[in-house]
C-alpha cells in the first residue's frame, strides 16, 4: 500500500470513529467499532481499550476486537503495574518492540500463546485526567512512527470523549430523576400538611415510613398520596 493510500484510509477511520461517537449507538457498540476499525487500518492483531477503576485503581479491558479468551480474561492491571499501568500513571505513549520478552510485561504466557509482539500503548485523557489505556499490538515486529502513535493518541482522545459524555449524560438523567422525585415528595407533603394539618417535618416521616413499610420509592408513594388527592 502506498503512503498516500495509507494516510486516506486513516483519514477516513478517524472520520468514520467520529461520526460513531456523535451517533445514536449506545456506548459499548461506540467502543467496539472504534477498536475494530483501529486494529483494521493499523493491521493489527489485537486492539483493547482499558479503563480505570478509580476506586479500585485498576485498569480493566473495556472493549476489544479479539476472540482469545485468554486475552480477553486476563486480570486486571494495577495504576502503576506492567506497560499499561505505567501508561496510565505516567500519562504518556509507550512502545515496545517484543512483549514477549520484555520484564515488565505482565501476561508474556499469554503474548507467546497468542502471537503478540509489538505494543502500542497510549494514555486516555480526558482535560489531562486519565480514565485509561488504548493499546495496540501487532503479531510481527514492528517499529511504530511518530504518526502511528499520533493516529492512536487521536483515537484515544476520541473514545475518551464518548465515554466522557455518555457518563455526563448518566450523571444528568440521575439529577433530573433526583429533581423529580424531590418535587413530587414537595407537592405529597404540602397535601398532608393541608389535609391532614401535619408539620412538615411528620408530612416527611409519613412519606417515609410509608415508602420503607411498603418497599416502594419515595417517588411512588408521593405519586400515589397525589393521586388519591385528585379523587
Amino acid at each position: 500500500m502506498s503512503k498516500a493510500s495509507k494516510v486516506d484510509k486513516h483519514v477516513k477511520a478517524v472520520s468514520e470513529i467520529s461520526r460513531a461517537i456523535t451517533s445514536n449507538l449506545y456506548l459499548e457498540d461506540i467502543l467496539r467499532l472504534i477498536v475494530t476499525v483501529t486494529a483494521e487500518v493499523m493491521n493489527s492483531k489485537i486492539c483493547s481499550l482499558l479503563l480505570l477503576d478509580d476506586n479500585k485503581k485498576e485498569l480493566v479491558i473495556r472493549a476489544t476486537q479479539s476472540i482469545s479468551e485468554a486475552y480477553n480474561r486476563k486480570p486486571n492491571i494495577k495504576l502503576g503495574e506492567g506497560i499499561a499501568g505505567r501508561v496510565a500513571l505516567e500519562k504518556k505513549p509507550i512502545v515496545i518492540s517484543d512483549v514477549r520478552i520484555h520484564p515488565d510485561y505482565l501476561n508474556r504466557d499469554v503474548a507467546k500463546k497468542e502471537s503478540l509482539v509489538s505494543l502500542l500503548a497510549v494514555p486516555m485523557l480526558v482535560k489531562g485526567k486519565i480514565i485509561g489505556v488504548f493499546n495496540l499490538y501487532t503479531s510481527k515486529p514492528h517499529d511504530f512512527s511518530q504518526k502511528e502513535i499520533d493516529i492512536l493518541t487521536s483515537v484515544a482522545s476520541q473514545a475518551a470523549i464518548a465515554i466522557e459524555n455518555a457518563e455526563l449524560m448518566v450523571r444528568t438523567k440521575v439529577i433530573e430523576e433526583e429533581l423529580a422525585e424531590r418535587k413530587l415528595v414537595e407537592k405529597a407533603k404540602s397535601l398532608l400538611i393541608k389535609k391532614m394539618g401535619m408539620s412538615e417535618e411528620d408530612a416527611y416521616k409519613k412519606i417515609q415510613r410509608r415508602s420503607m413499610d411498603s418497599r416502594k420509592s419515595m417517588k411512588d408513594v408521593a405519586e400515589a398520596i397525589i393521586l388519591a388527592s385528585d379523587f
